[in-house]
């Protein structure tokens, strides 16, 4: 089938050419023209997910969309009349402003003394907008830079500041790593090969799947929520399996004319062997992407829609592009050669018959010849790598993902320590009459002051504000005051507005631990286990709860996205080999890097070891973390896997000797693996020179993952399991042999087949 193509190929290269430069074409009018990319939301099926969209739904929005403006002075008071008209000069466009709603500052009438700092040098002003956050984080950028001023310093936080900063950090970041990646990967391709020519075709590829997998990301962004870190992914996957897999394309195609193929036959075999392992390979990377499908209601499965598209895109360009510009060089893919000194630091394309035993086949016998020698140490250093994981604490990230100059991190965090009464956390507690009974009825009233006492009364929790917390009211005369509310000071009947709905009453309690912290989750737990009013539910929501619920919802959906990921990885694989041992064994070393990585992640990101290096606070890890970890590293994994284990198949399935057939697909493979997996390495170290946390995890994360992989997992561990278990490797039962014959998957020029059990 895959020989077939590669004639097809060939014969109609300019139409795949024309269809190639559409597409491209096609992606970037589409990429220019843009999509809506939104940051992570909260989960609507959970019990803080309920209860927001409850008060959304019952509630109007207490203030409008609005961000905060901080103002300091080293030297002047608030109080000063020099301070003042400092502010009021800065904002003085800003409110005359059409889009502007209010802006509220602590000189205007009634204002609160939490807009003052303690020590009376700064203070803050809240802009509130008219639209909506979507619409309002589109102009944002133009109001914030009106608000200017030569006296005083100028910083905005709130929700329009932090998110423009995350946007605009990780567009940013997302420019550092294409600037650093693609030099870098071409200075790479070009030891690799020697020759410019060879080593521009899989950059091109990987830019061709880059800007497709953009385009399609954008485009998915009309259909479905996407995440804004989508980009980056698509990005740090598209360039590093692209190049990947046309690095063995075009290194194969380079053999097979050595070999003296004509450039059609040269096209066929190629596919008929690297295509149909990039094929194999693609549907495993693309499986674990997959993995990310079962977490709905988060960002993590438009990660996985935008990755799983790239990969596609990458595999597609490499079996129609990439052959296609191979058919028209033919022999010139090897022009254009670097100097005679370059060239001596790689060896020339020989036959195998002149080459002799290499390096790579030399290292596979040393490994086999002792092979619990080299697998204990290499298991047990591994193993130890991985083990910072087991003190893994998870927390979703919050503004510290910025990195630590960034503008609205710093505002945020001098307001919440230089302002006062500024409570680090609060809880939203909803109290749902399913009932439909009166939520301010005499009963409802009474049972409510005792709902809230106890609430106050969680340790932890300083103070409750609701409707039957009003000052020096006992709780007789609630009832009294809520049986005619039209009679009510206006004050009071815009408190109720704002906290009672038609079937809702909502109660904020307060804490003095940070969101994150074991303490305030020890609240959450102390609120969410008091008996609720009767004829009620209860409903906390707020940051704690979404922390918490979001943990509980990834560590509820992990299991059956692993078991999927595995069992769907295993089928493809056996598809691909024939064998039941080789594709458990493949699965094996992929759990060894990963645990090698996930160990890294903690002991960098969670302990703080590189943190000033690195330029991050450390703190607990995002539990998206290790499913984007988990999900992107598996496939990954699995990449080198298949093109190792399929090359030394065809070896096992010529001579039928397994110490001969790992020995030799290692020599024919492990230059290119290395030279993959370098400049793998190097598109992720790109990524890991990020500003925004996550993204900066990620990318070291994948490096270490593949970088242990490549090295001591494909190099040491695969061959010394290999040779332990001999001929085992290439077995399978005798009804999956047959199946596996029936399927027609192994190419038949190649004699691939499996073993079976009382095979001649």
């Amino acid at each position: 089938m895959f020989s077939a193509w590669g004639h097809f190929v060939y014969r109609f290269r300019w139409a795949f050419l024309i269809v190639s430069g559409t597409l491209m074409a096609l992606s970037v009018v589409v990429s220019a023209s843009g999509g809506d990319l939104k940051s992570g939301g909260i989960i609507q099926t959970s019990e803080s997910g309920r209860g927001a969209k409850l008060i959304e739904t019952e509630l109007p929005r207490s203030t409008a969309t609005a961000f905060t403006v901080l103002f300091a002075s080293p030297t002047l008071s608030v109080t000063d009349a020099a301070y003042k008209a400092a502010v009021t000069q800065a904002l003085a466009a800003v409110r005359s402003d059409p889009r502007v709603q209010t802006v509220s500052t602590a000189y205007d009438a009634g204002s609160s003394a939490q807009f003052v700092s303690k020590d009376q040098h700064a203070t803050v002003a809240v802009v509130s907008v008219k639209d909506d956050s979507v619409t309002a984080g589109k102009y944002y950028p133009e109001l914030r830079a009106k608000i200017t001023s030569d006296v005083l310093s100028v910083q905005a936080t709130g929700y329009l500041a932090i998110n423009h900063d995350f946007n605009t950090i990780l567009e940013s970041d997302l420019q550092r790593a294409e600037t650093v990646s693609l030099p870098l990967a071409l200075i790479l391709l070009l030891l690799v090969f020697g020759t410019v020519l060879a080593a521009m075709l899989p950059l091109g590829v990987g830019v061709l799947a880059v800007v497709g997998g953009i385009a399609a990301t954008f485009a998915l962004s009309h259909a479905t929520d996407v995440s804004q870190y989508a980009l980056n992914i698509v990005t740090l996957i598209g360039l590093g399996v692209a190049i990947d897999y046309s690095l063995f394309i075009v290194n194969r195609f380079r053999e097979e004319l050595a070999r003296g193929l004509s450039v059609d036959d040269a096209i066929a075999r190629s596919m008929a062997t690297a295509g149909r392992a990039i094929t194999f390979s693609g549907l495993t990377v693309a499986i674990g992407l997959a993995g990310m499908f079962f977490y709905q209601g988060t960002f993590l499965a438009s990660m996985g829609y935008a990755g799983a598209l790239v990969v596609a895109i990458a595999v597609f360009y490499g079996l129609t592009f990439l052959p296609a510009v191979l058919s028209l060089l033919g022999p010139k893919v090897n022009s254009l050669r670097l100097s005679e000194l370059w060239r001596r630091l790689r060896r020339r394309p020989v036959s195998a018959a002149e080459r002799g035993p290499g390096l790579w086949h030399r290292l596979a016998l040393a490994v086999m010849a002792r092979p619990l020698v080299v697998l204990i140490p290499v298991l047990v250093f591994i193993l130890l790598a991985g083990s910072p994981f087991l003190r893994l604490r998870l927390a979703n990230g919050d503004v510290d993902m910025l990195p630590p100059t960034a503008e609205s991190r710093v505002a945020l965090h001098t307001v919440t320590e230089s302002f006062p009464n500024q409570d680090p956390n609060s809880f939203q507690v909803v109290v749902h009459y399913t009932n439909g009974s009166d939520p301010l009825s005499a009963d409802n009233v009474n049972a409510l002051y005792d709902f809230s006492r106890k609430v106050a009364a969680v340790p932890g929790i300083s103070h409750v504000t609701s409707v039957v917390d009003l000052p020096n009211i006992p709780k007789a005369q609630y009832p009294v005051l809520y049986a005619n509310r039209s009679a009510l000071p206006a004050d009071l009947q815009e408190g109720i507005r704002q906290s009672v709905g038609k079937d809702i009453v909502v109660l904020n309690a307060y804490g003095g631990d940070s969101i994150g912290s074991e303490a305030s989750r020890d609240e959450l737990k102390g609120i969410r286990a008091i008996a609720s009013p009767p004829g009620a539910e209860l409903l906390v929501t707020g940051f704690t709860a979404y922390d918490v619920d979001a943990i509980n919802f990834i560590l509820g959906k992990t299991p059956l996205a692993v078991g999927f990921v595995v069992g769907a990885t295993y089928l493809v694989l056996f598809l691909l080999l024939g064998s039941v041992i080789l594709p458990l064994k493949a699965v094996l070393m992929n759990f060894l890097s990963i645990s090698a990585s996930f160990g890294a992640l903690v002991w960098i990101f969670q302990d703080g070891h590189l943190s000033s290096f690195l330029n991050f606070t450390p703190s607990s890890i995002d539990p998206t973390l290790p499913v984007i970890m988990f999900c992107i590293v598996f496939g990954l994994s699995m990449d080198y896997e298949v093109l190792l284990l399929s090359r030394m198949q065809e070896e096992y399935h010529r001579t039928h000797d397994n110490r001969h057939a790992v020995a030799e697909g290692l020599e024919k493979i492990g230059r290119i693996i290395t030279g993959a997996a370098a400049i793998m390495v190097g598109v992720f170290l790109a990524f890991a020179l990020a500003d925004v946390v996550i993204i900066k995890a990620i990318g070291l994360g994948m490096a270490i993952a593949v970088a242990i992989d490549a090295t001591l997992v494909r190099a040491l561990v695969v061959p010394a399991t290999m040779r332990l278990l001999g001929d085992l490797n290439w077995w399978a039962p005798r009804p999956l042999a047959r199946l596996y014959r029936r399927l027609g998957l192994g190419e038949a020029h190649s004699n691939i087949e499996p073993v079976e059990v009382g095979a001649d």
